[in-house]
């Protein structure tokens, strides 16, 4: 009886992992599908500014919930888009709430995606990659903070990849919220902040690049900071050594 009630189990949370990666395939999908990429653009925004601003302005309450629902969904679904939605976050709301809606709605969608895919494939992939993760992983977790906060502060590798590889390497809820949390208010605050002056470049109709947003001394700031979290995972290393045997 016990075995036949283990194997329903079994079934269960196998039903709820296929369950949720098919959800996220769908989403995936149906973006695409629906051409919803179609309008993430900054020559969108430019043709729409008027009402958008418009229901912002008639709607103070229900617009930045909205706005923030939206871009947590996109977060989750791992769409692409996010610079695009975090500069009109910027444009709508001004740069310092256009930064609080998106740091907040990337933490919630980041945090959605990194429990489903502890959940529905954490366990296969560890079980398929061998003793090699085992390892990573355990040196990931001694500092999981210090290591996603750097990688929350320089977009070296794309945002959905770090969503998903801390779920695979066992990392907790708390830091992976807390790393994405504080480290992804510095680039938004800047994207936030080139959105906040896209109205006089519509009115004066210049072409919008997102090539020069990065400067190379906004570059240089945010490695500074990365270069800060990892002091403290240095300074674990220096004294691990110093406290062995000679």
């Amino acid at each position: 009886m016990s075995s036949v009630r283990g194997d329903q189990r079994q079934k269960v949370r196998v039903g709820v992992r296929v369950a949720l990666v098919g959800v996220l395939v769908a989403g995936f999908v149906s973006f695409f599908a629906f051409g919803v990429d179609d309008y993430l653009t900054i020559e969108t925004l430019r043709e729409h500014r008027d009402i958008l601003q418009a229901k912002v302005d008639d709607y103070a309450i229900l617009a930045p919930a909205i706005f923030v629902v939206l871009y947590a969904t996109a977060i989750a679904f791992s769409v692409p888009g996010g610079l695009v939605m975090t500069i009109t976050g910027g444009f709508l709301f001004g740069n310092v709430m256009g930064t609080a809606y998106v740091v907040a709605a990337a933490t919630i969608g980041a945090s959605a995606i990194f429990l489903v895919a502890r959940t529905a494939l954490g366990e296969p992939l560890r079980a398929r990659a061998g003793p090699w993760l085992g390892r990573l992983e355990a040196g990931f977790q001694r500092n999981a903070f210090n290591y996603l906060l750097v990688l929350r502060l320089i977009p070296l590798f794309p945002f959905f990849v770090v969503n998903l590889v801390p779920a695979f390497l066992g990392v907790r809820l708390v830091p992976y919220v807390v790393a994405t949390f504080v480290g992804i208010i510095p680039a938004t605050f800047v994207y936030s902040t080139v959105g906040a002056g896209l109205d006089s470049l519509f009115e004066s109709n210049q072409e919008f690049t997102a090539t020069g947003i990065l400067t190379p001394e906004i570059i240089t700031a945010l490695v500074g900071l990365a270069v800060l979290a990892l002091l403290p995972v240095a300074y674990k290393r220096y004294r691990a050594r110093k406290s062995e045997p000679g």
